[in-house]
This record gives structure tokens, sequence and C-alpha cells, in this order.
């Protein structure tokens, strides 16, 4: 058994657990593999693209910090300064201080890429519908819903993971111990 909890085992075994997970990486695939074609028509990359995208849609009038793209994005604050360098290089992020904390930086699209995105959308509207067309309205929302709640759920599995599967500091010494009394 993959899963000790009785609300996972539906039949009293694992397996409809192991097709949904299966079926949940089958469609993550598909979603990566439409936002990578996203991003190879404005030139970049697929997390590029997303991080392109969520500093257009959360930049507003004065423009959003790297924290806020990486809260968004679930990612490392590091991991999206890199990403936001290659879009300042490639002309299509404007990057300049923040004049209420000059250590922080403000993100705003520029020109070139808001005439990207607005082409893109000729693409991206009917892939991003037929992602999704097998849902109604309120199944949409509750899919987005629990996926909210699954990035939390996912957030805990993988420290428990890490903890885990780190070598233990009891087995570490236990094995010092060994080895010094032969």
């Amino acid at each position: 058994m993959t899963v000790s909890k009785s609300e996972l085992m539906p039949k009293g075994d694992d397996e409809v657990f192991r097709t949904f997970i299966h079926d949940f990486l089958a469609f993550s695939a598909r979603v990566d593999q439409c936002r990578a074609g996203f991003g190879d028509r404005l030139g970049i990359s697929g997390i590029a693209y997303t991080t392109l995208i969520s500093v257009a849609h959360l930049q507003g009038e004065e423009g959003v910090g790297v924290s806020r793209i990486a809260e968004h994005l679930h990612l490392s604050g590091a991991f999206v300064t890199i990403e936001v360098s290659k879009l300042v290089k490639a002309g299509l992020i404007h990057k300049r201080a923040n004049q209420e904390d000059r250590r922080r930086v403000l993100l705003t699209v520029t020109p070139k890429a808001r005439k990207l995105l607005e082409q893109l959308v000729e693409i991206q509207a009917p892939v991003n519908d037929a992602l999704f067309d097998c849902l109604s309205g309120p199944e949409f929302r509750q899919l987005a819903s629990m996926m909210a709640r699954l990035v939390a759920c996912g957030d805990k599995a993988v420290t428990l993971m890490s903890f885990l599967t780190a070598p233990s500091t009891l087995a570490a010494e236990s094995t010092r111990k060994m080895s010094r009394r032969r």
C-alpha cells in the first residue's frame, strides 16, 4: 500500500490513489507542455513565460516586487530573481528601485512584452479553454479551491520527505561509536 489514510482508499486499497496520481502527473505534463509552447511563441522558456505573465497581471500602477511574484508562483525569491534577470536582458521586463524601500525593486512589463502577450491571446485562450473543456463552471471553481489546498499539502509533504530521508543523527552517532570500537 502506498497510502494509509482511509479517505485515499475508497475500495480498501491504493488502486484509485495510484490512478489519480498518474492522471495528475499526466495532466501536469500537458499543462507544462502548453506553458512551454506559450514561452516558445515569445522566444523564452516556459517558466520565464509564467514569470512574465505574472508580472503583467500583478504589476498594477506601480509595479510588483520579486517577493510577491515568488509568493504567487510558489517559488523562491532567488529563483524568480534569476528569471527576472533573463527577462530584463530580453527587454521584456523593466526593473526600477522601489522608492519606499531602495533595497527592493519594482517590476513592470515593457511595451514590447505587452504587445507580445496581446498577440499570444489568440492561441492562449483556446488552448487554456481546451485544457479545462471537460469541466463545468462549478467543477472548475471546486478544482481551483482544491488546488490551492493541495499546494499547501504538497509543501508539508516535501518537508516531511526531507525529514524522513535525512540521515539520522542517532544513526550517524551510532556508526561513529561502532567504528571507534573496532
